[in-house]
């Protein structure tokens, strides 16, 4: 099956003469990188977007991906940090995100004549996503899903070929942490980064801390099976996320889970309420 899968995603990147990959580092778009150095060459170019909700330690692993594999790799600045609709952190700021992508990415296709390619699976489609539809806007292709890849087999891609990234915990954006109606301001995304940093030092790899309250409480994601020891280390938890700059830390008892902040959006009258109070 997953042969089948990686030949026919193959076949679909070799429809391209010249490819730019949005490149975040992450199990999806690192696959879809490197198959694309091996079916183009260096007519596949990844690309990074960085800006403040870019943790500084996946920069760095996405650039020793790419040197490992032989990508021809780019660091391009988006601006969404400075849009207005993006700060006020709507329902829709992922749209407003990947608007800001694609245009720091046009001038950079247009000058290559190469299309943008998003590492977006088929799993991706079920979620809320907006920013699919920034991409769709803009004419950016899905590789992924047009070769009928899972995020599951996205990693079992991964591991065949012997990347490292096949089993990384998802990663989203820094911006995903922050509570709907609250403001995304770097100084919040920072101080999110410290607090999951201090986390991962601690011996929680897979964690998110979530930013609510315009930043005042951080309440912790992980996994359920790391509960019992999270307990039991709250001292040593507490103290960090404190020290990161966050008044209250909270741990949630349901455990870790992709996308939590969605849950918001099934009360779109509280939504409301908060992004209106914030504007007044």
């Amino acid at each position: 099956m997953i042969k089948s899968l990686l030949s026919a995603l193959r076949s679909r990147l070799a429809q391209e003469r010249r490819l730019i990959v949005a490149y975040s580092g992450g199990v999806d778009s690192a696959l879809l990188a490197a198959v694309a150095r091996d079916v183009l060459g260096p007519a596949a170019l990844a690309v990074t977007a960085v800006s403040p909700s870019l943790p500084a330690a996946e920069r760095r692993a996405a650039r020793a991906f790419a040197v490992d594999h032989d990508i021809a790799h780019l660091e391009v600045c988006t601006d969404e940090a400075e849009r207005p609709d993006y700060i006020a952190n709507g329902e829709n700021r992922c749209y407003h995100c990947k608007s800001a992508l694609f245009d720091a990415l046009r001038p950079l296709a247009t000058a290559l004549d190469a299309r943008i390619a998003l590492g977006t699976n088929l799993d991706d489609l079920g979620d809320h996503r907006p920013g699919q539809r920034a991409a769709a806007e803009r004419g950016s292709i899905a590789p992924l899903v047009d070769a009928g890849f899972t995020k599951q087999q996205v990693r079992e891609a991964s591991e065949r070929l012997g990347l490292r990234t096949a089993a990384k915990p998802a990663a989203a954006c820094l911006a995903s942490r922050v509570a709907y109606g609250d403001p995304v301001t770097p100084a919040l995304l920072s101080r999110i980064e410290t607090a999951e940093r201090a986390l991962h030092d601690l011996g929680f790899p897979v964690c998110r801390v979530r930013a609510h309250a315009g930043g005042q409480v951080a309440r912790i994601e992980l996994p359920a099976a790391e509960l019992d020891r999270a307990i039991g280390e709250r001292d040593k938890i507490d103290s960090a996320v404190r020290a990161a700059g966050f008044p209250f830390c909270s741990l949630d008892l349901s455990g870790f889970a992709t996308g939590r902040m969605n849950v918001l959006l099934s009360a779109p009258t509280v939504l409301q309420q908060t992004i209106a109070r914030r504007g007044a």
